[in-house]
């Protein structure tokens, strides 16, 4: 009898906690609703997977975005899975405004920030509010103007190896496609004072699992797995293969991190062999006083952050010197530390007259490198290069966050309601994802003009060339590549100096041409963040014909 009583006592507990929870599921729902715009957007495909499934199985999900721009206005309600939804920002003033009170108002999905400990650990990408503002602050050294000027050599030297390597290849082959972006590790050397190897053709572990994260085709239950993990951030939790290379990233980074620190340690007190000072994001992060000062007890602080600048710099710098994608809720706060040579001598082997033409501009600096001060007044077609890219390529395609308390958000152009009405500010209730796709708008012919989609370093010339909305986009030159606002992206300074160092490097020593011609077809891996790749070669390859110019 004790027993029957037990169970039924159970019972009831579990019945009137699900009670409980599905009426607060509704009374939430119903206030999101009460308080939020009734806003315009596309019926919803499927009840489960909502749009996501459409997104991801688009070529050109940006055109799809520029769609619904077109049929619904600058601010639309897209469908999510499990019936929910969120709303998408074109509108320039909203941006500016969701920019503005990111870390505060708009925060991260329970399920971003998990993933993002999972790999990162606590530090910048992770912290929120105070938390974030304080870390930020504790990381501004090593990225202002004098430490970038202070690197600017160490980014000459590793495009001078490499130099060196590809003549030797040149030397001893008659084949002339080199794979270009294995050898692109300048940010493990000038970051971290951390030889990943990659110039001397070796692999590394962190490499590899990048590697494996693009090769990977998604099958239909990891895409499910992908668009449903949102709503049941526990799913992280299961031993999937994505999952395990995930926890394989951290591990190396962690052994990596270990060896810096203690690196720091022997030069702090006098120990270190050989007399050369770090000069490296690490170095000067570790000689910090402010950081000492907060965190007497430094050790897995340390290790976070540098877990944090080696993820942000290693896999994103590599990536635009020749770059699926994490989406939605789930897409990984890896938006703040981009390189972008890949990319730029692909654009440069399908454009050669453009190529022609920024070796023209180097040639004045023939006898010697550019300094800091004057790759940024003196070298105009380079830097709109590097801004074109910019503009085309950002590593991170899309941010979602969650609305962490009620706002009002103004508008630049009203629109116009579910109910018929027309509306210059929403109103968005605490619980609302809403997301701004950086790649679609750099993109967006509303913004940049009918030639939105092509490459055109001619429109960086001067500000008459930015033709459009674009110049009513806040961020760095009216891109969103850095996005804005307190979590604008704090390598911005280190990631510019260091492609034009590199570029210019290459592009004055070397002639390159893709295999099959401007017309061969480069499409996305998708990774941890979208590489190119030329259609056909296996993992992240970018192989590129190569002829030396002297």
């Amino acid at each position: 009898m004790l027993r029957q009583i037990a169970s039924l006592r159970a019972l009831d507990v579990v019945m009137v906690s699900g009670v409980t929870w599905i009426l607060l599921k509704i009374i939430r729902t119903t206030r999101r609703r009460l308080r939020s715009t009734p806003i315009r957007g596309p019926p919803n495909p499927s009840f489960v997977f909502g749009a996501g499934q459409v997104l991801l199985k688009a070529e050109d999900p940006g055109a799809v975005y520029e769609k619904w721009v077109a049929e619904y206005g600058l601010v639309f309600k897209v469908p999510s899975a499990l019936g929910k939804s969120r709303i998408v920002l074109f509108d320039p003033k909203a941006i500016s405004h969701f920019y503005t009170k990111e870390t505060y108002t708009y925060v991260p999905t329970t399920l971003s920030r998990n993933l993002t400990e999972m790999v990162a650990g606590r530090g910048l990408f992770w912290a929120q509010g105070d938390s974030h503002k304080r870390q930020r602050k504790q990381l501004t050294p090593a990225f202002s103007n004098a430490a970038i000027r202070n690197h600017t050599a160490v980014f000459y030297d590793s495009a001078y190896k490499a130099k060196t390597s590809w003549d030797t290849i040149l030397d001893s082959s008659e084949n002339s496609t080199i794979e270009v972006q294995g050898w692109l590790d300048t940010i493990g050397i000038t970051g971290f004072s951390h030889n990943f190897g990659a110039l001397d053709g070796k692999r590394s572990t962190v490499a590899d699992v990048f590697e494996s994260f693009g090769n990977a085709t998604p099958s239909p239950l990891a895409i499910a797995f992908f668009l449903l993990a949102p709503f049941f951030p526990w799913l992280v939790k299961l031993p999937t293969a994505r999952i395990r290379l995930a926890h394989k990233l951290k591990a190396s980074m962690g052994e990596i991190s270990q060896e810096l620190l203690a690196r720091t340690r022997q030069e702090k007190e006098g120990n270190a062999e050989g007399e050369q000072e770090d000069k490296s994001i690490i170095g000067l992060l570790s000689k910090s006083r402010s950081y000492d000062n907060a965190f007497p007890a430094a050790t897995d602080t340390h290790l976070v952050q540098m877990r944090v600048l080696l993820l942000a710099g290693y896999e994103s710098t590599s990536i635009s010197l020749t770059v699926g994608v994490f989406h939605n809720n789930a897409t990984l706060p890896f938006s703040h530390a981009f390189g972008f040579g890949q990319w730029a001598l692909i654009r440069l082997s399908q454009n050669l007259d453009m190529q022609d033409k920024l070796r023209e501009e180097l040639t004045q600096f023939s006898n010697t490198d550019p300094s800091w001060d004057q790759m940024n007044s003196s070298l105009p077609y380079l830097n709109a290069v590097v801004h074109e890219v910019l503009r085309l390529h950002p590593p991170v395609q899309e941010t979602t966050r969650i609305a962490a308390e009620d706002d009002i958000i103004p508008l630049s152009d009203p629109i116009r309601t579910a109910s018929g009405n027309y509306v210059d500010y929403i109103s968005i209730a605490k619980g609302t994802l809403v997301s701004i796709p950086m790649r679609a708008i750099n993109r967006s012919e509303v913004f940049w003009g009918a030639d939105a989609k092509e490459f055109k370093p001619e429109r960086w010339l001067d500000e008459a060339g930015i033709t459009g909305r674009a110049k009513e986009l806040q961020g760095h030159r009216h891109l969103l590549t850095f996005v804005d606002g307190p979590r604008m992206c704090l390598g911005k300074g280190f990631a510019l100096a260091e492609i034009k160092a590199v570029l210019s490097v290459l592009i004055k020593n070397f002639a390159f041409e893709l295999p099959d011609g401007p017309d061969t077809k480069i499409e996305l891996a998708r990774g941890v963040l979208p590489r190119p790749k030329i259609a056909g070669e296996e993992g992240y390859r970018v192989p590129l014909k190569v002829r030396r110019m002297n």
